[in-house]
Parts: structure tokens; sequence; C-alpha cells
């Protein structure tokens, strides 16, 4: 009675039935090559649900709230005949002639449309473009500056958390302190030492008084003084988290085995430490990054109130208190924006860094 063994290659002997049937490396090796269509399908059917379901809040959200644009807009010029006010209900959606559920659909169309409709606040001017011209200064500042921060809390962690029992490990109380400072207070002790005292920057305004914005070396120079105080407060502030995160993930992930298999068999510790060990611990990271993304378009009202710069943040408050309905979900609609794609940008990076993720999902 004869027994069939498996034929062997000359080169590495192994044998070629199981490469054909294939083994776990095999199917993970499959599985890099596959395109995870089911992985990206699950996460556009999720974030349509969430855009859905944002912007009906947003719809409904402002509606609950006592009072209207229209009686905050009337309290702010008296001289508006009844029949203007009509109108002025009709061209902001809150007809009282039509139902809530018509209004919805009409909010919607208006969506499909790119029309946000008109603020009250700022004289009747479509709400796209108050934005616009807003938006920008916010994203200039506080989204390079949470950039800045992230990539030097990051780094800054990474190392910390190789060299621990070092030196080094003082920084983690240091920047933890100034992380539980109240945003009003050290921005406020910001301008009274560099601002008030040395005078080495401005204390408020994004450029100087009288000046008009223009594409010049000039103004570009008055935006990057006006703007570096409160850039890095925002750094200060948010550098103690950033890498406190980092350092206590390094931590994690040093202890596992495939660290400790890396340095046994003599890889540089360079090597280790960023293809290994920051690679993996970063992943936390960059979900937490993503959420953050939402604080940078709506969660800067102390700052803009605290050095005066024009940006999203104050727009939103002086939307809520005017009852500026359509501007109000203007700033909401691009936050929830702004949250999403971070979030989409931040699954795409997670699965490219971790392969495993897209496996298990496709």
């Amino acid at each position: 009675m004869s027994t069939a063994f498996p034929q062997l290659d000359d080169n590495d002997l192994i044998p070629r039935d199981a490469r054909e049937l294939g083994t776990t490396a095999t199917v993970a090796e499959q599985g890099r090559r596959r395109v995870p269509w089911r992985f990206f399908a699950g996460r556009a059917a999720f974030y349509l649900f969430t855009l859905w379901a944002a912007i009906t809040i947003n719809f409904f959200l402002p509606r609950f709230m006592k009072g209207d644009a229209v009686s905050s807009y009337l309290a702010r010029n008296r001289n508006v005949s009844p029949e203007a006010a009509e109108s002025l209900r009709i061209l902001l959606g809150i007809d009282s002639d039509k139902s809530i559920w018509q209004q919805y659909i009409e909010y919607w169309g208006m969506l499909l449309r790119g029309d946000l409709g008109i603020s009250t606040l700022h004289g009747l001017r479509p709400v796209a473009e108050v934005l616009s011209a807003a938006l920008p200064w916010t994203l200039g500042l506080v989204g390079i500056a949470t950039i800045i921060s992230f990539a030097i809390g990051t780094v800054g962690g990474a190392i910390v958390g190789w060299r621990r029992g070092s030196k080094l490990d003082a920084l983690i109380p240091i920047t933890t302190f100034f992380n539980t400072i109240p945003y009003f207070w050290l921005g406020l002790i910001a301008i009274a030492i560099f601002s008030s005292a040395l005078k080495w920057f401005p204390s408020s305004h994004a450029y100087d008084k009288g000046q008009s914005p223009e594409w010049s070396l000039d103004f570009i120079g008055q935006v990057i003084m006006h703007g570096t105080l409160p850039a890095l407060t925002i750094i200060i502030a948010s550098l103690g988290g950033w890498m406190l995160g980092m350092r206590n993930m390094m931590l994690t992930v040093l202890d596992e085995d495939y660290i400790t298999v890396s340095q046994a068999k003599g890889m540089p510790n360079k090597r280790v430490l960023w293809s290994y060990a920051a690679r993996n611990a970063v992943l936390p990271q960059i979900q937490s990054f993503a959420l953050s993304i939402g604080f940078i378009v709506g969660g800067t009202i102390v700052m803009e109130m605290v050095f005066s710069y024009p940006g999203v943040g104050k727009l939103l408050l002086d939307a809520t208190n005017a009852k500026d309905y359509a501007l109000m979900q203007g700033v909401f609609l691009v936050i929830t924006l702004s949250v999403l794609v971070a979030n989409i940008l931040a699954d795409v990076v997670y699965a490219y860094l971790d392969p495993r993720t897209r496996q298990t999902e496709a």
C-alpha cells in the first residue's frame, strides 16, 4: 500500500498542496490584494445615515427654541411693516401656513440646490456668503494650530514612551498642567505678558484696524503676527492631551511580544520605534484627532472672544443670541460635514495602518 506524499519545491521545501490550498498567511496576503468593497460600503451607509440624522436634527433643533428669527429681527428693526415681516417669514421658510413637514421638505430642497438661506443678523445676506467670509479665518488659525499640536504631541509622546524612565518623563506633567488651565485664563495671561508687557504680538483682531483683506506681503505679515499668539495658546493648551495619550499607548505597545522579537532580531531601535511601536500606538490618536475636527470649526468661541478674532465660533454665538435660524443651521451643517469628512479620512488611514481592520470588515 503506497502513501502519496506532497511534492516539495527544490528551493524552500514547502508542500505545494499546502500552498495551493492556502495557509493563514496566504489568506491574509490574498485579503490584502482584494479590494474591501464591503468595508467601504458599510462605512458609506453608516456615514450617509449619520448625515441624514444630523441634517434632520439641524432642522428641528432651532425650531424648538423660544422665539424665532423674524421676531428677533423686528426687535432690532422697528420700521418693518407687518407685510414685510410676513414676507420675511416666507423667505426664511418658517411660514405659519405651512406644516413642519412641508418646511422640512423645502429645507432639503434648498440644501440640494446649495441654498443655505439668508442671515437676518447680517443684513439679509446669503448664509453661504457669511460663512465663506468667516470659515477661512477659523481653518487657517485653529486648523493649523491643531495639526501642529497633534504632530508635536504624537511624536513627542512616542519618544517619551520609548525612553520611559528617563528625564523626558518630566515633559508629561508640565504639558498636562497647561492642559488643565482654562483656555480663557491662558489666553489672558498670554496677552498680558506677550502683548501688553513685552509688546511682541498684537492682542486682538486678525489684522490691523483700517486694513482691508488683500493678497500682499504686508497683509500676510499682519495676519501671521495677529494669529501667532492665539495659535501658540491653542498648541500649548492641547499639547498635553496628545502627548499623554501617545505616551500611554506606547507603554502598552512596548510590552507586546512582537516588539521583543524585533529587538531580539537586532533591528535598529529607530526602525522598531517608528515602524512597529509608534505605528500601532498612533491608531487611537487618529480617531481622537478626527473627533477634534469638530472643535476646529465650532469649538473656538472662547478663543475668538478672548482675542476678538473673526471666525465661525463667534459667528455661531452671535447667531444663537439673535435666533438666526438659517445662520445657525449653516454653521451646524459645516461642523457636521467637517466631522464626517475627518472621520472618513481617519477610517481610511486607520485601515491603511492596520490591515486587520479592512480584512475583518471585508
